[in-house]
C-alpha cells in the first residue's frame, strides 16, 4: 500500500463505505457489535483525483461504480485464514484413504 495522499484519476485504489448503519443490523448480534456500522472496503479505478479521506467513484473489475471514503491508493492483499488447525490438518489426507479402502473393499 502507498504512503501517498493523493491519488489520480484512473488509479487502482481502495474505498470504505457504510453498509449497514447499527439501526439496521441484526437484532442477534452482541451489543459491541450491534452498536458499530457494518464497513465494506471496495477495490477500484478511482473516476478522478482524490485525496485519502475524501469521498471518491470508483469503477470495479466487474464495471460496478462504487462511492466511498477513499482509504488506500494501490492496495495490496493482506489477508490471511489464521494458523492451521492441527486437528484438521490432516482431514482431508486421512478422508482420501478412508474412501480409498472403501472402494477397493466393494470391488
Amino acid at each position: 500500500m502507498s504512503d501517498r495522499l493523493r491519488c489520480a484519476s484512473g488509479e487502482w485504489v481502495e474505498v470504505e463505505r457504510v453498509l449497514l448503519e447499527p439501526a439496521d443490523r441484526s437484532p442477534n448480534l452482541p451489543p459491541e457489535t450491534a452498536s458499530q456500522p457494518m464497513l465494506v472496503w471496495v477495490t477500484g479505478f478511482a473516476s478522478a483525483e482524490a485525496d485519502r479521506g475524501d469521498e471518491v467513484e470508483i469503477e470495479t473489475m466487474t464495471g460496478r461504480l462504487v462511492t466511498g471514503r477513499l482509504s488506500a491508493i494501490n492496495p495490496g492483499y493482506y489477508h490471511t485464514f489464521g494458523d492451521p488447525v492441527p486437528e484438521l490438518v490432516a482431514v482431508g489426507r486421512d478422508l482420501r484413504a478412508q474412501l480409498a479402502a472403501y472402494r477397493k473393499a466393494g470391488e
